[in-house]
């Protein structure tokens, strides 16, 4: 039977993955999380015609008839009252923010005036027009405008909108319960005495490293041996506490790659095992009852990292409701040579040239276990199966770390 195109195993995840439920939380709180509301202008942006520079107000009409001398009849700083000029021949001292005095149509800057016995002197030939240097009310949002809609991630930007809209909580999609299970006999945490046939447990590690960096907070770790009942007891608790499972090793064809088996006899229905890929082929996908998710990842710390990037994070912004986004596309730099009859995912690092055209330099790894030749890129390109050279300037959807 034909091997799942990525394509094909992206559609089958997003098909299976449930929603994650809502909850209402503090503004503060809610940096990196996906809304699940919409949220309209409180009121007109700006609420009120707004000066937009330091300097004095004034009506513009005094000008045009000649006046260059202006008596300062008060300040008044942003937070004020709005005053009210008293007469056509005055002005108002106005800092950045305030709302425009009554009786004024425009601003003139600080740096255009000078100030002298209470009088504000303009400049010679400066011309003064109707509304300069006022930000109006309005012009930016409508009260009632739908300012953000569900399926936002709320960034700083549109944190401060919120803010501004005057919500002091907002409903967003809740954090998942994650669990990053290693599995392993030769496995060792880092600062333990270690053999020369053993190796450094990292791919947990670069998991929970990637999921946080993506806003992803509650999560648990595990370290299970290649033995089925420790697998079947442990796997059964993480499956009952846990939304999403993210498994790394013990997917392969080998006696001791017992996770499909144990996982199947716990109730866990395999959507897929295997996509037409490189690396990172044995990636399992399924269901449990309880509605929690499982990747299992191959264990080589290359087709780890790649599977988390290209599957488990899109898969984790799915189930919170968030915008999918127009894929990111980059050419390469140089040629490339894909010899497998698979999809090739192969590392890059991003370069700037001359005319500021952003490419994609190849940075191949020596093979999916060479990790080390990761650091310092960017993230990777997918390019179609081969047999087939790919020339400098092939465009290809990138994945970023």
């Amino acid at each position: 039977m034909a091997l799942l195109t990525p394509a094909e195993a992206d559609e089958l995840i997003e098909r299976h993955l449930t929603c994650l439920p809502v909850e209402s939380l503090p503004l503060a709180q809610c940096a990196g999380a996906v809304l699940r509301e919409s949220i309209h202008a409180e009121r007109d942006q700006p609420p009120f015609d707004r000066v937009a520079m330091d300097g004095i107000a004034l009506e513009s009409g005094q000008i045009a008839r000649g006046i260059r001398r202006l008596r300062i009849e008060a300040t008044q700083a942003a937070g004020d009252a709005p005053l009210t000029l008293a007469s056509r021949e005055g002005c108002i001292e106005v800092m950045t923010g305030t709302p425009l005095p009554q009786g004024c149509d425009c601003v003139v800057p600080v740096e255009q005036i000078t100030v002298e016995g209470g009088e504000a002197r303009l400049a010679q030939g400066l011309q003064v027009r109707p509304w300069q240097n006022v930000h109006r009310r309005g012009t930016d949002t409508r009260q009632g405008t739908r300012l953000l809609g569900a399926g936002t991630r709320l960034g700083p930007a549109e944190i401060a909108i919120a803010a501004a809209a005057g919500m002091a909580r907002i409903r967003v999609s809740s954090q998942p319960m994650l669990a990053v299970i290693s599995t392993g006999n030769e496995l060792i945490e880092p600062g333990e005495p270690i053999e020369a046939h053993q190796v450094r447990r990292s791919n947990a590690y670069a998991i929970a490293a990637a999921l946080r960096l993506h806003g992803f907070h509650r999560i648990a770790d595990d370290h299970i041996a290649d033995n089925e009942t420790q697998l079947t007891r442990r796997l059964k608790f993480h499956l009952e506490t846990h939304d999403v499972l993210v498994l790394s090793g013990g997917v392969s064809m080998g006696k001791l790659d017992l996770v499909p088996k144990v996982l199947e006899a716990l109730g866990v229905r395999c959507v897929f095992h295997k996509v037409a890929q490189r690396p990172g082929k044995p990636l399992w996908f399924g269901i449990a009852g309880t509605g929690a998710a499982v990747l299992a990842l191959p264990g080589n710390p290359v087709s780890t990292a790649v599977c988390v990037c290209r599957y488990v994070l899109p898969a984790l912004a799915a189930s919170q409701g968030r915008i999918v986004r127009v894929p990111e596309r980059i050419a390469l730099a140089e040629p490339c040579t894909v010899n497998p009859a698979l999809s090739y995912f192969l590392p890059i690092v991003l370069e700037m040239d001359a005319d500021g055209r952003c490419w994609a330099r190849p940075k191949p790894t020596n093979g999916s276990g060479d990790f080390t030749a990761l650091a310092g890129t960017d993230g990777f390109v997918e390019l179609p199966p081969g047999p087939k050279t790919y020339p400098r300037g092939f465009v290809a959807r990138l994945f970023r770390w």
